[in-house]
């Protein structure tokens, strides 16, 4: 509940303090007076945007301030709970509005953010006005009202976490298959890179050894005729190397006789003998295998240069021939794993959708009884609002497939949105006879203020705020409609508080407070003033409202007796 607001340097407000009681209040005033003035104030100190233009001319701040008590439990507390406040059932709300645009907001004496303002204002008081009659215009709120209506929003907000849930792994599925389709030509590459490795059968230091292989092809006449004169010097020529050191052993070995001083030379000769005598074997054995293929000389060359081009291609050498296959491999997998993250992906949504399209199913099964019943209790509600004959329907609209980007946010022929599979339009026909059309093309401003007063009457008992205020609930409307909409606003009265800015004695008899607004001119300078009314300033403010300016002896008994005989109390059920 609203208890105080106070209202300094506001545009026309120099300072001005407000006290609200339970029930319902009663704000008149001249046109002009600065009573929508308050209603900004109130907007403001709910979370609307501040300007500097706002301030009184002359000041640097513009400072308003209210006060409310909170009911036990409510979401304000709960909000204030979560953010460090301790519980003490008030909640001070200030905001200071700064010409040097370093606007302030005050929550409990705390320096607070603008989002925790609109956190805990969220729930606390309503305006209807201009702004609530925007609203109720705007089809996108209808489904809202009728989920409000029926109490579906714990079911609602079932969608909603469901919808949110599945929306990051869309995008997840969408960023895997975007990066996949941008891989894929580098992945073909890459499998054409490792199967021309594989395809090479490359071998560990095979181009060094086949060099060696070219050079001695290259080479091998040279070769041939090397080692044969060698064999042929060392072993098989007459006086070669073998023989004429076997000659020198025989010689040493009748020296032996004379001096065995001689024995370790006679040796060593012996020894070499027979080295130079394995040596030939040797040389005879590689002047065997010693090939003259120019064949194979040509597919060494072939092979060389082939082994050559990968080296240039993948790193200089054969090791980094191996390296890059290694990478190509990993990268490859990797490839699979991005493959098997996308099938795991596309399995999560499709859990995630079968629960989302559970949830939306049974709220939209409930949606068709209970938009039935909110017709019918609207029809009645404005029927006791002198607008007999008139009919009202809530029509269902499936999301066009078309807007839904994913397959996993379609069912059946429908989008699914973060309310459900439909969307909701309120249809109003006034008079007997005529079609249902969009409440947003057919209603006036006095049809639109009673369908608005019809659902607040109607959702009094629901999570409607605490504290309702009206402004232009008496638009387009008088007479018996007016005294209706007064008795209507009595019975809201009974279960919130009710602030009411009126033009109208019909509506305004029904208040138990009555403040007037009104302007004077202090030093040269206007402002605006509020007034709590006695019983007798009551009949006075009445009697103007009555007759405006020329107020009369008759016109101030009939607003006598219009007090009088105010009701006091109106069942609004």
């Amino acid at each position: 509940m609203l208890s105080e607001l106070s209202i300094k340097n506001f545009a026309i407000i120099d300072d001005l303090a407000i006290r609200f009681s339970e029930g319902l209040t009663i704000l008149s005033g001249e046109t002009g007076a600065g009573k929508s003035i308050i209603i900004n104030a109130v907007n403001l100190l709910l979370g609307s945007r501040a300007s500097t233009k706002m301030i009184r001319t002359g000041a640097e701040t513009a400072e308003l301030e209210a006060l409310f008590y909170l009911p036990e439990n409510s979401p304000a507390t709960r909000v204030l709970a979560e953010n460090g406040h301790e519980e003490t059932g008030e909640l001070l709300i200030r905001r200071i509005i700064s010409a040097s645009n370093r606007h302030k907001v005050y929550i409990n004496d705390r320096l607070a953010t603008m989002q925790l303002l609109s956190a805990v204002t969220d729930n606390l008081a309503a305006i209807s006005g201009q702004h609530e009659h925007q609203r109720l215009l705007k089809e996108s709120n209808h489904l809202l009202v009728l989920d409000q209506f029926a109490g579906f929003m714990p079911l609602r907000t079932e969608v909603h976490q469901s919808y949110h849930e599945i929306l990051p792994l869309i995008q997840k599925l969408n960023d895997l298959k975007n990066c996949r389709r941008q891989q894929d030509e580098h992945i073909e590459l890459l499998t054409y890179q490792k199967q021309e490795i594989d395809d090479a059968a490359i071998e560990s230091d095979e181009d060094t050894l086949l060099k060696g292989e070219l050079a001695r092809l290259k080479h091998s006449e040279m070769l041939y005729q090397t080692v044969c004169t060698g064999v042929e010097m060392l072993y098989s020529a007459d006086g070669a190397g073998a023989e004429r050191l076997s000659e020198i052993c025989k010689s040493f070995e009748k020296a032996l006789g004379i001096d065995s001083g001689l024995s370790q030379a006679h040796e060593t000769l012996a020894d070499i003998a027979v080295r130079i005598e394995d040596v030939a074997d040797q040389l005879r054995t590689y002047a065997d295998g010693i090939s003259f293929d120019d064949r194979r000389l040509e597919e060494i060359e072939t092979r060389l240069d082939h082994l050559t081009r990968l080296k240039r291609k993948y790193g200089g050498s054969l090791e980094a021939i191996f390296d890059y296959r290694e990478k190509v491999e990993k990268e490859l997998s990797q490839r699979q794993n991005l493959s098997n993250e996308i099938a795991e992906t596309e399995k999560a949504l499709e859990t995630k959708k079968d629960q989302l399209v559970e949830h939306c199913r049974r709220l939209s099964e409930r949606r068709q009884n209970a938009a039935e019943a909110l017709s019918r209790r609207i029809e009645t509600e404005l029927n006791s609002l002198k607008m007999k004959n008139t009919r009202f329907s809530v029509v269902f609209e499936e999301i066009p497939t078309g807007q839904a980007q994913s397959p996993y946010l379609r069912v059946d022929q429908s989008g699914i949105s973060e309310t459900g599979m439909e969307r909701a339009k309120f249809m109003i026909s006034p008079n007997l006879g005529e079609d249902l059309r969009p409440l947003s093309t057919i209603a006036s401003g006095g049809e639109l203020s009673r369908v608005i007063l019809a659902l607040k009457a109607i959702m009094a008992n629901t999570d409607t705020p605490s504290t309702l205020i009206f402004d232009e609930v008496d638009a387009g409307i008088g007479g018996e409609v007016a005294e209706m909409v007064g008795k209507k606003l009595t019975g809201l009265a009974q279960v919130h508080q009710v602030i009411c800015i009126t033009h109208l004695a019909q509506i305004a008899k029904f208040g138990d407070h009555h403040h007037k607004i009104f302007k004077e001119t202090h030093a040269r300078r206007t402002r605006t003033l509020i007034q709590e009314l006695s019983e007798e300033d009551r009949v006075e403010e009445t009697a103007r409202m009555i007759s405006g300016a020329e107020i009369t002896k008759t016109t101030r008994q009939h607003a006598r007796e219009m007090l009088t005989k105010r009701a006091k109390t109106v069942n609004i059920n």
